[in-house]
């Protein structure tokens, strides 16, 4: 059963989030990458305002492709979220909930979603032109000199994710991968 989730994130709704649901969420987004992340974290080690309020908010790593005539965005594919765990730890000191993306996290971003009640879902890399049509409205909100590494702040509508980790310590990379896991021989 697909769960239809209203965002900001609360933490009765993040309670209600295992390992391997799928979801549809509508509402905010924010759009960040590397560049960004890095200047975001720098931020606040300066004791600087963020450019958006991170509570209870969810990033999206998303590799943005410039939008044709009449549409919103281009393609709009999720990117690997490894490179993000450096910074994803301190954000979620500040308040964030949850990032999107692809690919596994470091087992210190794990530990550290379970401490501060967040989570991680993933969006089907090479899906880009169809996971845009769920995106209503785009805007540069942050760091335009970057280019496509600019923040964005998206609304969304259906958008398609699959929880990757929980509050719980579920991790549906690896019960998927133990389902088909052949046990050793008994010699």
């Amino acid at each position: 059963m697909v769960k239809q989730i209203r965002l900001p994130l609360t933490r009765e709704i993040i309670r209600t989030m295992r390992s391997g649901d799928e979801v549809r969420l509508t509402g905010t987004l924010y759009v960040a990458r590397d560049a960004a992340h890095h200047r975001m974290v720098a931020s606040l080690a300066a004791e600087e305002p963020l450019p958006f309020n991170i509570a209870d908010q969810i990033i999206y790593y998303m590799g943005p492709a410039p939008a044709r005539p009449g549409q919103v965005i281009g393609s709009a594919g999720p990117t690997t979220s490894g490179r993000m765990d450096l910074y994803f730890i301190r954000l979620m000191e500040h308040g964030l909930k949850g990032t999107i993306g692809k690919g596994p996290r470091s087992r210190a971003v794990k530990e550290a979603m379970r401490r501060h009640g967040a989570i991680y879902l993933a969006a089907i890399g090479g899906a880009g032109a169809l996971i845009s049509k769920s995106i209503i409205r785009s805007e540069i909100i942050a760091y335009p000199e970057l280019g496509a590494e600019a923040v964005l702040r998206i609304e969304v509508r259906g958008f398609p994710a699959t929880v990757i980790n929980d509050v719980y310590g579920g991790d549906f990379y690896e019960e998927s991968q133990a389902k088909y896991r052949t046990p050793p021989e008994n010699s």
